[in-house]
């Protein structure tokens, strides 16, 4: 089986640092989603209406992703990570799965948040990896959460 690995982190960095934990317990393969435009700190202030996040996420507009993952056919298996936005992945994470033929792969989703839980997250993601099984999602809140959720994978 191999595995992928790929995260999108804001300025906090949570999510990385999980991104990072899973691919040491799973052996697997690291791939950090990036906009073409990277994010201010002021474009991923959620309480200013105005703010780059609000604009993309209220607007559905795909987000250009800097980079693409080479030979992404050859993985089984992907960890989808991210911080939870308006109850659903940030539209970059939206754009780098469009990009993708996911049929056949195994999806387990991870997310970080400062409150919420996962909710429909992986149901909205669903469009985004057709042919995939999501085979698991969960709110990562620490590093034992981590190491459990870790266990269904390998």
């Amino acid at each position: 089986m191999k595995t992928l690995i790929a995260y999108f982190s804001a300025e906090t960095g949570r999510t990385r640092k999980a991104a990072q934990a899973i691919a040491k317990l799973t052996g697997g393969e690291l791939f950090e989603i990036k906009p073409q435009e990277e994010y201010t700190p002021s474009d991923l202030n959620w309480k200013n209406p105005l703010a780059r996040c609000n604009k993309e996420k209220m607007g559905k507009k795909d987000v250009p992703v800097a980079e693409k993952v080479e030979d992404f056919d050859s993985y089984d298996t992907v960890c989808l990570g991210f911080p939870i936005w308006y109850w659903s992945a940030p539209n970059v994470v939206n754009t780098f799965c469009k990009d993708y033929d996911w049929t056949g792969k195994k999806v387990y989703v991870f997310a970080t948040s400062g409150g919420s839980n996962i909710g429909k997250t992986a149901e909205k993601l669903m469009p985004y990896v057709e042919g995939a099984e999501i085979v698991h999602a969960e709110v990562l809140k620490n590093t034992e959460g981590l190491k459990e959720w870790v266990k269904k994978i390998v």
